[in-house]
């Protein structure tokens, strides 16, 4: 499970919960990252879970940085960007 709160409107709260285990994460996204990766077609919220699902799908949760700027997961994946602009 994956759940995401907005603490202010470019911070959000992560808690990922699997297996019994549950990791926290705090990640940022700007406005201008967030239009040119969704064109405004989802939610910040919603762009931060689908995130966290790539991520998921490709690490542990552990392996998850627990405070990151959404733009870094294309330094580390770099099929990032492409894969959310296909699901969005």
């Amino acid at each position: 499970m994956i759940e995401v709160r907005k603490t202010n409107s470019n911070e959000f709260a992560v808690t990922v919960e699997e297996r019994g285990g549950k990791t926290e994460h705090t990640v940022t996204l700007d406005d201008d990252y967030y239009r040119d990766l969704t064109q405004g077609n989802m939610t910040k919220e919603e762009l931060v879970k689908r995130s966290f699902e790539f991520l998921l799908e490709r690490e542990r949760k552990e392996s998850i940085l627990s405070k990151f700027d959404l733009k870094v997961i294309k330094r580390y994946f770099p099929e990032f960007e492409g894969k959310i602009k296909e699901r969005s």
